[in-house]
């Protein structure tokens, strides 16, 4: 939920320590602004909420969340807290179990998937708890899968974002409205590029909490921040719902989860109270929540405040001429209701080797019927087909708003190990029009040139072993070729490239000669042979091997029979007459 709606804090609760450290932190950060980056990312520069920052963008779509904050670590209950005591800071630190070791599991595999995030379990604990209390106080099935739906207010722009169906209520059960939906509360549009299989079930299912809980940590990392510096953990926490007041809560239950948390059964965490489209300023209820505010249930939508009538220009005491009755005026068409459709501005072939960067970015722009460009438009551009192919930012969707040329320019596409033929679509974000394909291509990593590590000649006896171990270095237009596959052969001629059948020959696993073998270059593009062996056939054979791309080296092998050994001499230096054998 953006700042702008009402918001209720528990009373006193500002005054904590965990609040205050909370707040030196947002004091801290830098000043706001929006920037688009090499990666064409619309984002903060500094760790305030941004007023350019689209719901449509973020993960829950700036979604109202609960506001309690953490308690004291006290048994006393605070005077100002009514009637019913405070839960107590030793209960109120208890995640339920499955709902805990969905956090944990989901920041292990980001630490080994996104090492240089940092992400810690108690970030995703403490969104967790702020967006659903956990999942309703871990009202999970074993699997992780919420008992019964846990769905936030319909976007409807009544007192909250106006994003209008994008999944046909697949995820949300609204064909009209998007809505929040699961433990960490994705807006269906941001789940379907950010959805994880969590629990290895081979579904992405953002009811989830093992699903949504990595798919938090990686939508939290996907700009290549790193969350251990102050400033990267607040714009991270900022693009998940655009609030201070809500980077203010999620940093204060941060820091109480740090200081020590323990797993309590599912079904018995504490349930929040207290919600950011609530009324402001009234009363915390000591009352349990709500039926619709309980596991499983739908949360009512936020019934919208009147706007006050401004005063006359001049601090008069003359009333402004009203509207004839009957008479409206229709607001002026935003940008992106003037875009009539998508044109390719100059794209080039879009082709790589595996594991290498595109050279050329796909360039869209946004244009109305008649031709003319349209800025500020955003422009969203996804992934599709079977690749591992990225955008520099890790993912496989990139949004960029367009320029006042109305063109929009993706992050550079980076090739995965896949090769192959995949699509990249953009499409205009707020619009139903027909998106605009790119096809783009990943081949095998090739080497263009074959040198030979050493000139040492490449000799052998007969039945012994080739002294030299040979190394070749792979290069692609000057350039270290490494991951190229290679094949190794000791072929019959120059003319016949088939494996020959004697003379040297290498080793298998099972000590078995083969003479044909399947190598790839290391990270620094060198080809190490496994050791030569010689049989018993003497003379000159050829070792060929050759590389994806094209590239061919041949090397001469000899063979030689062993010299003969000298026979015994007498003193006179004459050799002496062969004995004659023994009579029978």
């Amino acid at each position: 939920m953006g700042p702008q709606f009402g918001r209720r804090l528990r009373k006193g609760a500002a005054t904590t320590a965990v609040a205050a450290a909370a707040v030196a932190a947002l004091s801290a950060s830098q000043a706001p602004g929006v920037t688009t980056d090499a990666d064409g990312r619309q984002a903060t520069t500094g760790a305030q909420p941004s007023p350019d920052a689209y719901a449509e963008d973020s993960a829950t779509g700036n979604s109202p969340y609960y506001t309690d904050l953490p308690p004291l670590n006290s048994p006393t209950p605070s005077p100002s807290t009514g009637t019913t005591p405070p839960v107590t800071g030793e209960a109120q630190a208890g995640i339920p179990a499955t709902v805990l070791d969905a956090y944990k599991k989901a920041a292990t595999r980001l630490r080994e998937s996104k090492p240089g995030c940092n992400l810690p379990w108690e970030l995703l604990a403490a969104i967790g708890k702020v967006e659903s209390g956990h999942a309703r106080g871990g009202n999970v099935a074993a699997n992780g899968t919420t008992l019964s739906p846990i769905r936030g207010p319909q976007l409807n722009g009544n007192g909250f974002a106006n994003i209008s169906d994008t999944d046909n209520g697949l995820y949300d059960g609204d064909s009209s409205y998007d809505r929040a939906v699961g433990p960490m509360q994705f807006i269906p549009s941001t789940w379907s590029w950010a959805g994880r299989d969590g629990n290895g079930d081979g579904v992405e299912d953002p009811n989830n909490v093992y699903d949504a809980a990595l798919a938090a940590g990686h939508y939290l990392c996907r700009f290549g921040w790193d969350l251990s510096t102050q400033a990267d953990l607040n714009r991270a926490i900022l693009s998940y719902n655009n609030s201070s007041d809500y980077l203010n809560t999620v940093l204060s239950w941060l820091e109480y989860y740090r200081k020590g948390t323990h797993e309590v059964p599912d079904g018995t965490g504490s349930l929040p109270g207290n919600r950011s489209d609530d009324p402001a300023g009234a009363s915390p209820s000591p009352t349990p929540p709500a039926a619709s505010d309980r596991p499983g249930s739908e949360s009512p939508s936020a019934t919208p405040k009147p706007t006050p009538t401004p005063p006359a220009s001049g601090g008069g005491s003359a009333s402004p001429s009203p509207t004839p009755p009957g008479t409206t005026t229709p607001p002026p068409p935003t940008p992106t209701e003037t875009v009539h459709h998508l044109e390719d501005a100059g794209t080039a072939t879009l082709t790589a080797m595996a594991g290498d960067t595109f050279g050329e970015r796909i360039s869209t722009r946004a244009e109305t019927k008649d031709g003319t460009a349209v800025g500020k438009v955003r422009v969203r551009f996804t992934i599709t087909g079977s690749t591992d192919a990225t955008f520099s930012t890790g993912e496989t969707v990139a949004t960029v708003v367009t320029g006042s040329a109305g063109i929009a320019v993706a992050p550079a596409l980076q090739a995965g190990e896949k090769t192959g033929d995949f699509t990249v679509r953009a499409t205009v974000v707020g619009r139903t029009l027909p998106g605009l394909d790119y096809g783009a291509a990943v081949t095998a990593r090739a080497a263009d040139t074959l040198t030979r590590v050493g000139d040492t000649a490449l000799t052998c006896v007969t039945g012994g072993e080739f002294a030299e171990r040979i190394q070749l270095k792979a290069a692609y237009k000057g350039a270290v070729a490494d991951g190229v596959a290679a094949t190794a052969t000791l072929i019959k001629s120059a003319d016949d490239p088939t494996a020959n059948d004697q003379g040297p020959y290498f080793k298998d696993a099972d000590d078995t000669a083969v003479r044909t073998l399947s190598l790839k270059t290391d990270a620094d593009g060198l080809l190490k042979l496994p050791q030569l062996y010689a049989d018993d056939t003497a003379g000159t054979f050829l070792l060929r091997v050759t590389t994806t791309g094209g590239a061919t080296l041949t090397l001469e092998l000899t063979v030689t029979a062993p010299e003969p050994t000298p026979s015994p001499s007498d003193s006179t230096g004459e050799t002496a007459s062969p004995s004659a054998s023994p009579s029978a």
